[in-house]
């Protein structure tokens, strides 16, 4: 298989808005070259809820397939299919130096998480008009439910229901990166090891950026102290937002901690693995391989009101004290929307 061509990441190729890609468009939409040779508009297709003439011109019935959609909708299905496969193989798509394979995740990725947050958790989505429409900006989220399924499921809400199409490039912990066949995957979906250099280049270069500060600690705490959020770390996330300039986006998610209810940790079998926890559920390992699948609850993710760094110092990224103060901040807005959203919940699973 040809090698993909990689691009500099600060190239203008590799940004949503980028003059080289072409924009996205609505099925239907009108644009050069959407006119018939004979000088004759072409068909448009009518806007939701527009009355729709029963007969085409010449009193006939458009033809359709037998799913209802226009004719031909499946071939032109199969053609786009059929290019993409030939693109993987002869290398003709772009990924940036950090491995992010847009098209990939847009076509491939988001298409099998979609139905695990829209059917199966039913992931509502609050306040995405938070998340600016351009520029960089840090999202800080709760980290919880066992297995990192949260951030992905995040991810689908940003990738989903912003209007402005944005991508979230989310930071994830060592251990991510040396699991086989998990590594390349994340390096796909545009994630990257959660350091302070690579979060500073995407914010500066207008990504939107995801943290969970919790790591380890919120995603394995017993099931005991759900929703309660562990420390914070030092504050590096917030040290790398106030160089970037980039606006701090509070994310509180609500059903990702009933997903593995923890009740047990077995610590010498999770030495003997390298890994940080082995959990111990009401149905994992005691059912084996059907004991990891997650419980389907209810999901809120809800995007608070963004903190602006732009105004301070470009010295204030090293003064502990008000990283401490913004840090604490952060992490106050995040516990009490937990709360809220939990007061309003009206059950784990509906």
């Amino acid at each position: 298989m040809a090698d993909a061509k990689v691009i500099p990441f600060d190239d203008d190729r590799s940004r949503s808005g980028g003059a080289s890609r072409p924009a996205r468009r609505r099925p239907g939409a009108g644009g050069p070259g959407s006119g018939r040779g004979d000088g004759s508009a072409a068909p448009v297709s009518a806007l939701p809820g527009a009355q729709v003439p029963e007969a085409s011109e010449g009193g006939q019935e458009p033809r359709r397939d037998a799913d209802g959609s226009p004719a031909g909708g499946w071939e032109r299905r199969i053609a786009s299919g059929l290019a993409f496969l030939r693109r993987r193989v002869t290398g003709d798509y772009d990924v940036d130096e950090f491995g992010y394979d847009e098209e990939l995740t847009d076509q491939v990725l988001m298409s099998l998480l979609r139905p695990l947050a829209d059917k199966y958790f039913r992931v509502e989505v609050k306040g995405i008009e938070n998340i600016p429409s351009d520029g960089g900006a840090l999202i800080v989220a709760n980290h919880s439910g066992t297995l990192p399924l949260d951030g992905l499921m995040l991810q689908v809400a940003v990738h989903d229901h912003h209007p402005a199409d944005r991508h979230l490039r989310l930071l994830a912990a060592d251990l991510v990166f040396h699991l086989p066949v998990v590594n390349e995957l994340a390096r796909k979906a545009g994630h990257t090891l959660a350091c302070a250099e690579d979060a500073q280049r995407l914010l500066e270069t207008g990504e939107i950026v995801g943290v969970m500060p919790e790591g380890f600690k919120g995603i394995g705490k017993p099931f005991g102290e759900r929703y309660k959020l562990q420390r914070f770390g030092r504050g590096g996330f917030v040290s790398t937002a106030l160089r970037a300039g980039a606006p701090i986006v509070p994310c509180s998610i609500v059903g990702a901690e009933e997903i593995y209810p923890m009740i047990g940790n077995a610590k010498t079998l999770a030495r003997l693995l390298g890994i940080p926890y082995f959990p111990i559920t009401p149905t994992f390992p005691w059912l084996g391989p059907l004991g990891a699948l997650p419980l389907p609850t209810k999901w809120t993710i809800q995007f608070g009101e963004p903190i602006p760094t732009d105004g301070y110092p470009p010295e204030a990224a090293e003064d502990p004290m008000l990283m401490f103060n913004l840090t604490d901040q952060v992490r106050e807005q995040i516990q009490h929307t937990l709360y809220k959203l939990l007061v309003q919940r009206r059950s784990v699973f509906f």
